[in-house]
């Protein structure tokens, strides 16, 4: 499946020209116009990397860029940016991101960041992840809740990796489609399937004993957190 990158561009005219340059090149690119549209897109629907411009109508750049990383977002981030100063660029790879490219810029070595990123990934995955008293160890592929090994089916364990490593953060259907399922565009969504595996997962996750962990949010998709999603 071809890589996903989503752009976050005000500059219409430069945000379709990459677009255009991206398709050519294999990738399925996406354009949001405004800080609240990227960051709405951003945490609904799956992406391998964000093309991030930092001077955005109604939500900064840096502001975004903020808020993902303390939901452990781990997309991989490209700053695209006509700030040139050090300090900028220190203080954007400082929030979190992989890479910074100052307009204006060169199609070509935007291209080779892109692929350079995409092709290194995130090296700083994390292997153990916890919610309250459950814990997941993603080399050894054990889980555990309130010291109970937990067996899970590969399925099973790959779903609930993904929610942990979005805990505390609404994950969507369409999220779970892309990473889990590896699905492609197709007439008939996968909703049910989802469904389906997920309240299996919940009955090994949250026993009648303990508090619930996996939550359903409606219309939306679903949130591993200690609470209730607001």
């Amino acid at each position: 499946m071809a890589p996903r990158i989503l752009i976050i561009e005000d500059d219409e005219k430069i945000g379709g020209t990459l677009v255009d340059v991206l398709a050519r090149e294999g990738y399925t690119a996406v354009l949001a116009c405004t800080g609240e549209d990227g960051f709405f897109r951003w945490n609904t629907e799956h992406f391998d990397l964000v093309v991030l411009d930092l001077g955005l109508p109604g939500r900064d750049g840096l502001e975004i860029l903020a808020a993902q990383q303390a939901r452990n977002q781990e997309t991989l981030v490209l700053i695209l940016s006509s700030r040139d100063g050090v300090n900028d660029r220190v203080r954007g790879l400082a929030v979190g991101a992989d890479d910074y490219l100052v307009k204006p810029f060169a199609i070509t070595e935007l291209l080779a960041r892109i692929q350079a990123l995409l092709r290194r990934g995130r090296a700083n995955t994390t292997v153990r992840l916890s919610v309250k008293d459950l814990h997941l160890d993603s080399v050894a592929r054990r889980v555990e809740r309130a010291g109970r090994r937990i067996d899970l089916t590969a399925r099973e364990f790959d779903l609930l990796h993904f929610l942990l490593r979005h805990a505390h953060s609404t994950v969507s259907r369409e999220m779970l489609a892309h990473e889990i399922w590896h699905d492609v565009e197709r007439a008939t969504p996968l909703d049910n399937v989802i469904d389906v595996h997920v309240a299996r997962l919940r009955r090994k996750i949250d026993g009648p004993d303990l508090a619930r962990l996996i939550h359903t949010v409606r219309g939306v998709g679903f949130y591993i957190g200690e609470r209730e999603p607001d």
